[in-house]
């Protein structure tokens, strides 16, 4: 976990939100804040957020359909917030993809002890940028990634020569699978000092890495595309190995 992670407040309620990110602060998160589906989106675009608090009810798109939808495009932790107690209810919220649900009103300290819970739980044993910063080769998904090389071997044994801008991509999403990274946090890990004009394009930078990527033993693409938001990892396991050789 990181030394503060970071969480996205979502209610449209400003009293709930300022008092929850004042108490949420106190316990080492750093906290932002949207009122409806819109500037959830946008928060999500500008800041990585390590677990999501969702209002049930919203304006617009309700707390569910933001459950699913995010869901549908990421693991990104969400815990369901709602003033309904029904056990109906809190089955719709879990279905919708939560990782755990609270019924309003609730005591500030079992949320926080909820996102504590839920983010070791998304964390796993496993901490990968430090494994990672070590290791020779990397493993994902039947993929390697060859650091000194700087080569990937598709799981049919194809390899493929990485850029400079395509190795620093790939390891920034190897850091942090799973996750919604946006285009300027890509940008921001991916440009070094060597990247020229051409390459400062994160949306094309992407794409050939994605073409590197492809692999006709599998129809799914590792690089996921999140409309409006930025972009996904979607390796399923990350393996580091520290003097490995093939």
């Amino acid at each position: 976990m990181n030394p503060r992670p970071s969480i996205l407040l979502v209610d449209d309620d400003q009293e709930i939100t300022e008092l929850l990110s004042a108490y949420l602060a106190r316990f080492q998160f750093d906290v932002h804040c949207a009122c409806d589906a819109t500037s959830m989106w946008a928060q999500l675009e500008a800041h990585t957020v390590d677990l999501v608090v969702l209002d049930v009810m919203l304006p617009g798109t309700d707390g569910l359909s933001l459950a699913r939808h995010i869901r549908s495009q990421s693991r990104l932790p969400v815990i369901m917030l709602t003033a309904r107690v029904s056990t109906l209810d809190r089955v719709l919220g879990l279905e919708s993809g939560a990782d755990d649900y609270m019924s309003k009103p609730f005591e500030p300290r079992e949320l926080v002890a909820r996102i504590q819970s839920v983010l070791r739980r998304a964390q796993g044993a496993v901490d990968l940028p430090t494994t990672l910063a070590s290791s020779d080769v990397v493993c994902f998904d039947g993929w390697e990634l060859h650091r000194e090389e700087r080569t990937v071997v598709s799981p049919s044994g194809l390899v493929a020569a990485l850029s400079n801008a395509e190795f620093r991509l790939l390891n920034t999403f190897l850091q942090k699978p799973r996750r919604l990274l946006s285009r300027d946090q890509l940008m921001e890990h991916a440009r070094g000092r060597a990247m020229d004009a051409f390459e400062r394009s994160i949306d094309l930078l992407v794409s050939r890495l994605r073409h590197k990527l492809a692999d006709q033993s599998s129809e799914s693409s590792l690089i996921k595309t999140v409309r409006g938001a930025g972009y996904m990892f979607n390796a399923q396991s990350v393996q580091a190995r520290v003097g490995w050789r093939t």
